[in-house]
Protein backbone atom coordinates (compact mmCIF):
# COMPACT_ATOMS: atom_id res chain seq x y z
CA UNK A 1 0.00 0.00 0.00
CA UNK A 2 1.02 3.66 -0.85
CA UNK A 3 0.20 5.90 2.51
CA UNK A 4 -0.46 9.22 1.55
CA UNK A 5 -1.41 11.72 4.15
CA UNK A 6 -4.31 14.25 2.82
CA UNK A 7 -4.91 17.87 4.81
CA UNK A 8 -8.61 17.59 4.67
CA UNK A 9 -8.72 21.37 5.46
CA UNK A 10 -6.31 23.10 3.19
CA UNK A 11 -7.77 24.85 -0.07
CA UNK A 12 -10.54 27.52 -0.79
CA UNK A 13 -12.66 24.23 -1.05
CA UNK A 14 -12.05 22.64 1.68
CA UNK A 15 -12.86 19.92 2.95
CA UNK A 16 -16.10 19.24 0.67
CA UNK A 17 -13.93 19.06 -2.66
CA UNK A 18 -10.86 17.43 -0.92
CA UNK A 19 -13.07 14.67 0.37
CA UNK A 20 -14.69 14.21 -2.81
CA UNK A 21 -11.48 14.22 -4.43
CA UNK A 22 -10.10 11.31 -1.79
CA UNK A 23 -13.35 8.88 -3.02
CA UNK A 24 -12.35 9.65 -6.27
CA UNK A 25 -8.52 8.47 -6.10
CA UNK A 26 -9.46 5.40 -4.08
CA UNK A 27 -11.61 4.08 -6.24
CA UNK A 28 -9.54 4.69 -9.13
CA UNK A 29 -6.10 3.14 -7.40
CA UNK A 30 -6.74 0.36 -5.56
CA UNK A 31 -3.13 -0.10 -3.67
CA UNK A 32 -3.44 4.18 -1.78
CA UNK A 33 -4.33 3.97 1.66
CA UNK A 34 -5.38 7.45 2.94
CA UNK A 35 -4.88 8.71 6.39
CA UNK A 36 -7.25 11.57 6.10
CA UNK A 37 -6.70 15.12 8.60
CA UNK A 38 -9.12 17.44 9.43
CA UNK A 39 -11.90 18.36 11.97
CA UNK A 40 -14.22 15.57 13.72
CA UNK A 41 -16.97 17.83 11.77
CA UNK A 42 -15.15 17.33 8.55
CA UNK A 43 -14.71 14.21 8.47
CA UNK A 44 -17.61 12.80 9.82
CA UNK A 45 -19.58 12.46 6.91
CA UNK A 46 -17.02 10.10 5.17
CA UNK A 47 -18.20 6.78 4.82
CA UNK A 48 -16.09 4.16 6.64
CA UNK A 49 -13.58 2.73 4.19
CA UNK A 50 -11.04 -0.32 4.64
CA UNK A 51 -7.40 1.78 3.31
CA UNK A 52 -8.91 5.25 4.94
CA UNK A 53 -7.99 6.20 8.62
CA UNK A 54 -9.25 9.65 9.86
CA UNK A 55 -7.19 11.95 11.97
CA UNK A 56 -8.63 14.47 14.02
CA UNK A 57 -6.81 17.34 14.02
CA UNK A 58 -8.94 20.57 15.93
CA UNK A 59 -7.59 23.53 14.02
CA UNK A 60 -6.84 24.08 10.46
CA UNK A 61 -4.73 27.18 8.57
CA UNK A 62 -6.20 29.97 6.91
CA UNK A 63 -4.79 30.71 3.53
CA UNK A 64 -4.38 34.42 4.47
CA UNK A 65 -2.01 33.52 7.71
CA UNK A 66 1.15 34.16 7.88
CA UNK A 67 3.25 30.50 8.49
CA UNK A 68 5.10 31.93 12.07
CA UNK A 69 2.08 32.75 13.33
CA UNK A 70 -0.06 29.69 12.32
CA UNK A 71 2.78 27.23 13.66
CA UNK A 72 3.05 28.99 16.79
CA UNK A 73 -0.68 29.08 17.85
CA UNK A 74 -1.96 26.25 15.95
CA UNK A 75 0.02 23.15 17.00
CA UNK A 76 -2.70 20.62 16.02
CA UNK A 77 -3.64 22.23 12.70
CA UNK A 78 -4.09 19.39 10.17
CA UNK A 79 -1.38 20.22 8.32
CA UNK A 80 1.24 19.80 10.84
CA UNK A 81 -0.82 16.75 12.55
CA UNK A 82 -0.43 15.63 8.42
CA UNK A 83 3.39 16.20 8.51
CA UNK A 84 3.76 14.44 12.11
CA UNK A 85 2.23 11.42 10.49
CA UNK A 86 4.69 11.35 7.71
CA UNK A 87 7.81 12.28 9.93
CA UNK A 88 7.06 9.22 12.06
CA UNK A 89 6.73 6.73 9.15
CA UNK A 90 3.13 6.28 8.90
CA UNK A 91 2.69 8.29 6.16
CA UNK A 92 5.02 8.28 2.80
CA UNK A 93 3.51 11.20 1.01
CA UNK A 94 1.88 14.88 2.65
CA UNK A 95 -0.63 16.40 0.09
CA UNK A 96 -1.90 19.62 0.59
CA UNK A 97 -4.18 22.35 -1.22
CA UNK A 98 -4.11 24.96 1.61
CA UNK A 99 -1.54 27.90 2.56
CA UNK A 100 1.60 26.75 0.82
CA UNK A 101 3.80 28.59 3.12
CA UNK A 102 2.71 27.01 6.12
CA UNK A 103 2.93 23.94 4.27
CA UNK A 104 6.80 24.49 3.41
CA UNK A 105 7.46 25.62 6.60
CA UNK A 106 6.10 22.16 7.97
CA UNK A 107 7.83 20.24 5.00
CA UNK A 108 11.37 21.59 6.73
CA UNK A 109 10.42 21.09 10.28
CA UNK A 110 9.34 17.27 10.21
CA UNK A 111 11.21 15.90 7.16
CA UNK A 112 14.32 17.85 6.54
CA UNK A 113 16.29 18.80 3.52
CA UNK A 114 18.13 16.78 1.67
CA UNK A 115 22.12 17.15 2.41
CA UNK A 116 23.52 20.40 0.92
CA UNK A 117 20.28 21.66 -0.42
CA UNK A 118 19.84 24.80 1.20
CA UNK A 119 15.95 25.75 -0.09
CA UNK A 120 13.88 23.08 -1.02
CA UNK A 121 11.58 25.01 -4.56
CA UNK A 122 8.47 24.02 -6.38
CA UNK A 123 9.13 22.41 -9.71
CA UNK A 124 6.03 22.76 -11.40
CA UNK A 125 5.54 20.52 -15.16
CA UNK A 126 4.49 23.53 -17.98
CA UNK A 127 3.50 21.52 -21.03
CA UNK A 128 5.36 23.56 -24.69
CA UNK A 129 5.49 22.64 -28.10
CA UNK A 130 8.27 20.46 -27.41
CA UNK A 131 9.60 18.72 -24.26
CA UNK A 132 7.62 18.99 -20.96
CA UNK A 133 9.69 22.05 -19.19
CA UNK A 134 9.94 22.53 -15.44
CA UNK A 135 9.18 25.89 -13.69
CA UNK A 136 11.48 26.01 -10.61
CA UNK A 137 10.43 27.88 -7.92
CA UNK A 138 7.26 28.65 -8.68
CA UNK A 139 6.32 30.24 -5.37
CA UNK A 140 8.44 28.12 -2.50
CA UNK A 141 10.79 31.26 -1.91
CA UNK A 142 10.37 34.89 -2.61
CA UNK A 143 13.55 36.34 -1.42
CA UNK A 144 16.37 34.34 -3.28
CA UNK A 145 20.38 34.45 -3.74
CA UNK A 146 21.99 33.69 -6.66
CA UNK A 147 23.36 30.30 -5.28
CA UNK A 148 19.74 29.26 -4.48
CA UNK A 149 18.91 29.89 -8.39
CA UNK A 150 21.56 27.26 -9.46
CA UNK A 151 20.37 24.94 -6.88
CA UNK A 152 16.91 25.24 -8.10
CA UNK A 153 18.59 24.88 -11.60
CA UNK A 154 20.27 21.73 -10.36
CA UNK A 155 17.28 19.96 -8.97
CA UNK A 156 14.70 21.18 -11.80
CA UNK A 157 17.47 19.37 -13.97
CA UNK A 158 17.82 16.33 -11.97
CA UNK A 159 14.13 16.22 -11.75
CA UNK A 160 13.67 16.50 -16.03
CA UNK A 161 16.19 13.44 -15.90
CA UNK A 162 15.05 11.13 -13.88
CA UNK A 163 11.11 11.74 -13.88
CA UNK A 164 10.39 13.28 -17.25
CA UNK A 165 13.31 10.78 -18.83
CA UNK A 166 15.00 14.27 -20.65
CA UNK A 167 18.58 12.88 -21.05
CA UNK A 168 20.32 16.31 -21.33
CA UNK A 169 17.79 18.88 -20.52
CA UNK A 170 18.52 22.46 -21.34
CA UNK A 171 18.39 25.23 -18.81
CA UNK A 172 17.21 28.74 -19.03
CA UNK A 173 17.43 31.29 -16.59
CA UNK A 174 14.40 33.72 -16.74
CA UNK A 175 14.67 37.30 -17.45
CA UNK A 176 13.70 40.32 -19.51
CA UNK A 177 15.96 39.91 -22.13
CA UNK A 178 18.14 36.87 -23.81
CA UNK A 179 21.49 39.17 -23.73
CA UNK A 180 23.33 37.83 -20.72
CA UNK A 181 23.80 41.47 -18.89
CA UNK A 182 19.73 42.22 -18.50
CA UNK A 183 17.81 41.48 -15.84
CA UNK A 184 18.33 42.15 -12.28
CA UNK A 185 21.62 42.37 -9.98
CA UNK A 186 20.06 38.53 -8.90
CA UNK A 187 19.48 37.40 -12.51
CA UNK A 188 23.13 38.57 -13.69
CA UNK A 189 24.92 37.15 -11.26
CA UNK A 190 22.94 33.59 -11.52
CA UNK A 191 23.59 34.00 -14.84
CA UNK A 192 27.11 33.90 -14.26
CA UNK A 193 27.39 30.81 -11.68
CA UNK A 194 24.78 29.35 -14.19
CA UNK A 195 27.29 29.62 -16.81
CA UNK A 196 30.25 28.17 -15.20
CA UNK A 197 28.34 24.88 -13.83
CA UNK A 198 28.50 21.90 -15.72
CA UNK A 199 24.88 21.84 -16.27
CA UNK A 200 23.60 22.81 -20.36
CA UNK A 201 23.00 26.34 -19.48
CA UNK A 202 21.47 27.75 -22.67
CA UNK A 203 21.19 31.50 -21.21
CA UNK A 204 18.41 33.84 -20.57
CA UNK A 205 15.17 33.40 -21.56
CA UNK A 206 12.28 35.11 -22.02
CA UNK A 207 8.70 34.58 -20.97
CA UNK A 208 7.62 33.90 -24.53
CA UNK A 209 9.98 31.14 -24.45
CA UNK A 210 8.24 29.29 -21.37
CA UNK A 211 6.12 27.34 -23.90
CA UNK A 212 7.74 26.95 -27.01
CA UNK A 213 10.22 24.67 -25.49
CA UNK A 214 13.66 26.59 -25.67
CA UNK A 215 14.12 24.86 -22.48
CA UNK A 216 13.39 21.72 -20.57
CA UNK A 217 14.18 24.07 -16.98
CA UNK A 218 13.00 27.35 -17.05
CA UNK A 219 15.09 28.85 -13.43
CA UNK A 220 13.99 31.62 -11.49
CA UNK A 221 12.78 33.06 -8.09
CA UNK A 222 9.49 31.84 -6.49
CA UNK A 223 8.22 35.72 -6.94
CA UNK A 224 8.23 35.98 -10.23
CA UNK A 225 7.54 31.98 -11.06
CA UNK A 226 4.35 32.44 -9.03
CA UNK A 227 3.10 35.30 -10.98
CA UNK A 228 3.91 33.01 -14.54
CA UNK A 229 2.03 30.04 -12.97
CA UNK A 230 -1.18 32.17 -11.96
CA UNK A 231 -0.60 34.32 -15.32
CA UNK A 232 -0.29 31.13 -17.72
CA UNK A 233 -3.41 29.87 -15.61
CA UNK A 234 -5.55 32.84 -16.25
CA UNK A 235 -4.91 32.94 -19.54
CA UNK A 236 -5.86 29.17 -20.67
CA UNK A 237 -9.00 29.91 -19.01
CA UNK A 238 -9.65 33.02 -20.70
CA UNK A 239 -8.86 31.68 -23.83
CA UNK A 240 -11.32 28.66 -23.43
CA UNK A 241 -14.37 31.22 -22.05
CA UNK A 242 -13.45 33.35 -25.25
CA UNK A 243 -13.72 30.34 -27.76
CA UNK A 244 -17.19 29.43 -26.06
CA UNK A 245 -18.34 33.08 -26.58
CA UNK A 246 -17.07 33.17 -30.53
CA UNK A 247 -18.39 29.58 -30.88
CA UNK A 248 -21.57 30.29 -29.73
CA UNK A 249 -22.00 33.23 -32.46
CA UNK A 250 -21.87 31.48 -35.46
CA UNK A 251 -24.04 28.25 -36.18
CA UNK A 252 -21.19 27.11 -39.08
CA UNK A 253 -18.52 27.87 -35.80
CA UNK A 254 -20.78 25.18 -33.52
CA UNK A 255 -20.69 22.77 -36.29
CA UNK A 256 -16.93 23.04 -36.72
CA UNK A 257 -16.64 22.62 -32.95
CA UNK A 258 -18.69 19.46 -32.54
CA UNK A 259 -16.41 18.23 -35.64
CA UNK A 260 -12.75 19.19 -33.97
CA UNK A 261 -14.61 18.25 -30.13
CA UNK A 262 -11.94 15.41 -29.62
CA UNK A 263 -8.72 17.41 -30.68
CA UNK A 264 -10.08 20.49 -28.60
CA UNK A 265 -10.75 18.25 -25.59
CA UNK A 266 -7.02 16.92 -26.07
CA UNK A 267 -6.09 20.55 -26.01
CA UNK A 268 -7.89 21.45 -22.51
CA UNK A 269 -6.81 18.27 -20.85
CA UNK A 270 -2.86 19.57 -22.11
CA UNK A 271 -3.29 23.22 -20.48
CA UNK A 272 -5.57 22.51 -17.88
CA UNK A 273 -3.56 23.25 -14.41
CA UNK A 274 -5.86 20.64 -12.69
CA UNK A 275 -4.61 17.25 -14.71
CA UNK A 276 -1.26 18.08 -12.98
CA UNK A 277 -2.61 17.86 -9.64
CA UNK A 278 -0.06 19.43 -7.18
CA UNK A 279 3.57 20.05 -7.74
CA UNK A 280 6.11 18.31 -6.03
CA UNK A 281 8.37 20.10 -2.92
CA UNK A 282 12.06 19.41 -4.03
CA UNK A 283 14.95 19.14 -1.93
CA UNK A 284 13.12 17.85 1.07
CA UNK A 285 13.63 14.43 2.39
CA UNK A 286 10.16 12.98 1.45
CA UNK A 287 7.79 13.48 -0.74
CA UNK A 288 5.13 16.61 -0.39
CA UNK A 289 2.65 17.26 -3.40
CA UNK A 290 1.54 21.41 -2.63
CA UNK A 291 -2.03 21.51 -4.79
CA UNK A 292 -3.36 24.73 -6.15
CA UNK A 293 -5.52 26.77 -3.64
CA UNK A 294 -8.52 26.17 -6.06
CA UNK A 295 -8.20 22.71 -6.22
CA UNK A 296 -11.70 20.81 -7.38
CA UNK A 297 -11.87 17.14 -6.57
CA UNK A 298 -10.09 16.51 -9.87
CA UNK A 299 -7.05 18.17 -9.10
CA UNK A 300 -7.38 16.79 -5.65
CA UNK A 301 -7.50 13.39 -7.02
CA UNK A 302 -4.37 14.18 -9.82
CA UNK A 303 -2.97 15.41 -6.54
CA UNK A 304 -3.25 12.05 -4.47
CA UNK A 305 -1.61 10.24 -8.17
CA UNK A 306 1.07 12.74 -8.54
CA UNK A 307 2.11 11.73 -4.76
CA UNK A 308 1.52 8.06 -5.06
CA UNK A 309 4.01 7.59 -8.67
CA UNK A 310 6.91 9.67 -6.40
CA UNK A 311 6.37 7.46 -3.88
CA UNK A 312 6.33 4.55 -6.06
CA UNK A 313 9.76 5.62 -7.82
CA UNK A 314 11.47 6.93 -4.54
CA UNK A 315 11.50 10.06 -5.90
CA UNK A 316 13.52 11.71 -2.69
CA UNK A 317 15.79 9.18 -2.62
CA UNK A 318 17.14 9.43 -6.46
CA UNK A 319 17.09 13.32 -6.37
CA UNK A 320 19.48 12.91 -2.97
CA UNK A 321 21.41 10.42 -4.88
CA UNK A 322 21.60 11.95 -8.64
CA UNK A 323 22.81 15.32 -6.49
CA UNK A 324 25.35 13.30 -4.82
CA UNK A 325 26.55 12.27 -8.33
CA UNK A 326 26.49 15.18 -9.84
CA UNK A 327 29.08 16.42 -7.04
CA UNK A 328 27.64 20.16 -6.97
CA UNK A 329 26.89 20.53 -3.67
CA UNK A 330 30.45 21.43 -2.36
CA UNK A 331 30.72 24.30 -4.62
CA UNK A 332 26.86 25.37 -4.04
CA UNK A 333 27.62 25.26 -0.36
CA UNK A 334 30.74 27.38 -0.58
CA UNK A 335 28.41 30.11 -2.66
CA UNK A 336 27.67 33.10 -0.46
Amino acid sequence: MIRIALDVMGGDYAPREILAGAREALKALPDLFLYLVGTEKALADFPEHERVEKVPAPEWVEMDEAPSEALRKKPRSSIRVAFELARSGKAQAVVSAGNSGVTYACALFALGRIRGVSRPAIATVLPTLKNPAVLIDAGANVDCKPSHLLQFALMGALFSQEILGIKEPRVGLLSIGEEGGKGNFLVKRAHALLSESSLNFVGNVEGRHIYSGEAEVIVCDGFVGNICLKVSEGVAEALTVMLKREVRRDPLAILGFLLARRALSRFRHRVDWREYGGAPLLGVNGVVIIGHGRSDARAVRNALHTARRFVEIDLARRLSEALGARNHLPDLQAIS
